[in-house]
């Protein structure tokens, strides 16, 4: 008598897909700089932005003021990494502040350069174009001490 484990899979597909949604939308897993501390850091994060174009804020984990996350895919913003050296990547200047993007192979990750610490902003692809969004981070990076570097 042949038997069916159609059942057996069905269960299992029903108890993974909760956990898969569960995890949909949780806290944004974040290395925290070592810097994300600092009083400049601590300062600027109290100008993060509150939204980002319609995207809520997200936890973070670890749950640290140096750092946020907004939407899903998550943009996530770090205070507190390394300044930046002499560059020949490509530099835009926002608002008077200079940013160094690096293309990543699913977004772009967005640099502050000529402050110290740095901010760095990582937007996927989903969210456009990332130096549209560096306008909401001025208040932020104007807590940071500069370091004389800008933008050629």
């Amino acid at each position: 008598m042949p038997t069916t484990r159609r059942p057996r899979a069905l269960l299992a597909l029903g108890c993974t897909v909760p956990l898969l949604l569960a995890g949909c939308g949780g806290a944004v897993g974040v290395a925290v700089p070592d810097a994300a501390d600092s009083p400049p850091c601590v300062a600027a994060a109290k100008h993060w932005p509150s939204t980002l174009n319609d995207l809520e804020v997200r936890e973070t984990d670890p749950a640290d003021p140096g750092v946020r996350a907004w939407g899903d895919p998550a943009i996530v913003a770090r205070c507190g990494m390394p300044a930046l050296g002499p560059t020949q990547e490509q530099c835009v200047v926002v608002d008077e502040i200079g940013w160094v993007a690096e293309e990543l192979g699913d977004g772009t990750r967005l640099t502050t350069y000529g402050h110290d610490p740095a901010i760095e902003v990582i937007v996927p692809d989903e969210h456009g174009p990332g130096p549209l969004l560096l306008p909401a981070f001025s208040d932020a990076v104007e807590e940071l001490p500069t370091n004389g570097r800008e933008c050629a």
